[in-house]
């Protein structure tokens, strides 16, 4: 097995063992590229959620939030391009049967070029693979895999099929009598809903130029190939701000986005060689502008966050395809138009993901003479899934009372656990392993002077520490300021 292989394998055992991910319909077998977020999976996942909207929506006067439908209008996905050209080039092993995306199995070769120095190479590859795509030349994409000499993974052979398009949209059919229903698509992006509320928002909200408006929701595509855990789904979460400006200053709010953006991911605590930012040599055909912001897994850098200048093309696309006037009156220059896009664009998962990767260590500890490992996930406190855990030393003599007592002080501000099973050092490793930033145990001489244990988990260190102390050092400690406290 591959150290990529046996990293991905360690993480999904984890998450499933400490109760943050399960597999979809596990109990039938499960269901393909669809996962469950567990007890744990949904605090985290909810604090990086939380994350994101202090950073894009708080932090900033001139962006409001929304929340809008999954199911939409079909002429929306139709003015949005999705319904012609949302397709992925496709391409099958005739051995084994398997459907590989065409453009991944270049892209993976491209990488490994690179991790083997011949940038030369990958350079070539990389600029073949994008004229191809830019044209729609699916000949040319199977004859480079051909070239590459590339084997399907599960068979070993190059026995492929010729390259065919695939659209990745779901539909389905609202109505009561499915001949008589229209057809809907559930949506594949967020932001077709942001776009089409432009105008309810910026006249209820009274925005003026510039100005964001930001949700997060679900989204599904028809991944014909999802792999690598939650890192490819049928079924996600994104968390998009579209920014609204006058045209031609959508280059400088660009870079305003991308350097901001990338500031978020560092306050993290991840270092900054775990990123880069790759510019896009294929653009869309409604940008000027687009980067990714790149994080490096076990698998190499995968995409994480898009930072993308659409111009005017999705207002004037709905304008069209609506009838109804999409434009902004700016009052500093006395004239009506469409306005132009800066959009960043998020999937929750993949940041749940890479947060995983890189806050899981296994670490040796040394007591005494014996030398012990523990597992640990080392998060900022505030995104922990369990803020406080807090141990009765033993089930009897008042203790469990005196720690549910804490627990009933602190739990309406802190995701509060009380564990009482095992030995303390058991009860430790638990919670390390899940990131509990502290563990507070209860003993005898806590009934004596309300003083109490206070450890804490990335050092190990232990503190005597008085109840009425608590709220104080919890609030200095676990803070969204300790990760929000950069300039854009």
């Amino acid at each position: 097995m591959s150290k990529q292989e046996e990293s991905l394998k360690r993480i999904i055992s984890h998450c499933k063992e400490y109760g943050f991910i399960f597999q979809s319909s596990e109990i039938y077998d499960g269901l393909s590229a669809v996962y469950d977020y567990g007890h744990n999976g949904i605090e985290l996942k909810k604090n990086l959620r939380e994350y994101w909207w202090k950073a894009m929506v708080q932090m900033h006067e001139n962006i409001v939030g929304i929340d809008a439908a999954i199911f939409m209008h079909p002429k929306v996905w139709k003015a949005s391009g999705h319904v012609d050209g949302f397709n992925d080039p496709m391409i099958d092993n005739k051995d084994s049967k398997k459907r590989y995306r065409a453009d991944q199995l270049l892209e993976d070769r491209i990488d490994k070029y690179q991790r083997d120095g011949k940038t030369d190479k990958a350079a070539k590859l990389q600029n073949d693979m994008d004229e191809a795509l830019n044209n729609n030349d699916l000949a040319m994409l199977k004859t480079l895999i051909e070239e590459q000499e590339i084997a399907c993974p599960i068979s070993g052979t190059r026995n492929w099929t010729e390259v065919r398009q695939f659209n990745l949209m779901y539909s389905t059919q609202m109505g009561s009598v499915a001949d008589d229903s229209d057809e809907v698509y559930l949506r594949p992006e967020t932001a077709q809903g942001i776009f089409v509320n432009f105008l309810n928002v910026q006249k209820t909200g009274r925005m003026k130029i510039p100005f964001g408006i930001a949700q997060t929701g679900k989204a599904f595509r028809n991944e014909i190939i999802a792999r690598q855990f939650i890192m490819r789904m049928r079924e996600f979460e994104q968390m998009e701000m579209q920014f609204f400006v006058r045209p031609g200053t959508e280059m400088e709010w660009f870079d305003y986005w991308k350097n901001y953006r990338l500031k978020w991911h560092l306050n993290l605590g991840i270092p900054a060689e775990k990123y880069r930012i790759h510019e896009h040599s294929k653009l869309a055909h409604y940008a000027n502008a687009a980067v990714d912001i790149e994080y490096d897994f076990p698998f190499g850098f995968k995409e994480v966050e898009g930072i993308h200048s659409r111009t005017d093309f999705d207002l004037k696309q709905h304008q069209e395809f609506s009838g109804k006037k999409l434009q902004y009156f700016d009052p500093e220059i006395n004239q009506n138009y469409v306005p132009y896009v800066v959009e960043t664009s998020i999937g929750l998962d993949r940041l749940f993901l890479l947060t995983m990767f890189h806050a899981l260590v296994d670490e040796e500890v040394t007591n005494g003479e014996k030398t012990d490992t523990r597992t640990v996930l080392r998060i900022p406190a505030v995104l922990a899934p369990v803020k406080l855990a807090v141990f009765p030393l033993v089930k009897k003599d008042g203790l469990p009372e005196k720690a549910r007592e804490i627990i009933a002080d602190l739990k309406l501000d802190y995701t509060c656990q009380y564990e009482e099973k095992d030995a303390i050092g058991k009860r430790y490793r638990r919670q390390d392993a899940i990131g509990t930033p502290f563990c507070i145990t209860v003993d005898y001489e806590t009934l004596e002077d309300d003083s109490v244990t206070l450890r804490y988990r990335d050092t190990m260190e232990q503190k005597r520490i008085k109840i009425s102390e608590l709220r104080a050092i919890l609030a200095e400690e676990i803070s969204w300021k300790k990760i929000l406290t950069f300039e854009g």
